[in-house]
């Protein structure tokens, strides 16, 4: 007999992860990589696991949430999200939500291929707890 293994789907983890009462946190998105949290709207259940979604597509707003870095696109970047995300909810939240909450924060910071084909794709995504 072999053993059968369900197959996960993107949305179906999505799904697991809203269904899971402790989660509570943030999803910032810098660039391209702003696609993530709309999956996890869309699944259902997410006003369990969300507390904020932010998107700063433009880069001196970016540096005005999160301060300058040399790179948009970079662990350097990454790291000041999740560092002020994180921050913020612990600020704004803790004393309501602490005993009860697993706080997160998933962060991404991706530069698309431009229009004419002429740069390198890349990107950096991390999550702290």
């Amino acid at each position: 007999m072999s053993d059968q293994k369900e197959l996960l789907t993107t949305n179906r983890k999505a799904l697991t992860i809203n269904l899971d009462e402790p989660r509570y946190g943030t999803f910032a998105e810098i660039g391209a990589g702003q696609e993530v949290a709309r999956v996890f709207f869309q699944v259902g259940g997410a006003s369990g696991t969300i507390a904020k979604t932010i998107s700063a597509y433009d880069m001196t707003f970016s540096d005005a949430i999160y301060g300058k870095a040399p790179r948009y696109v970079s662990n350097e970047r990454l790291s000041l999200m999740l560092d002020h995300e994180y921050k913020l909810l612990l600020e704004r939240l803790q004393a309501q939500r602490g005993d009860r909450t697993m706080f997160f924060v998933y962060a991404d910071t991706v530069a698309a291929r431009n229009f004419k084909g002429t740069n390198e794709a890349h990107g950096w995504m991390g999550i702290r707890f």
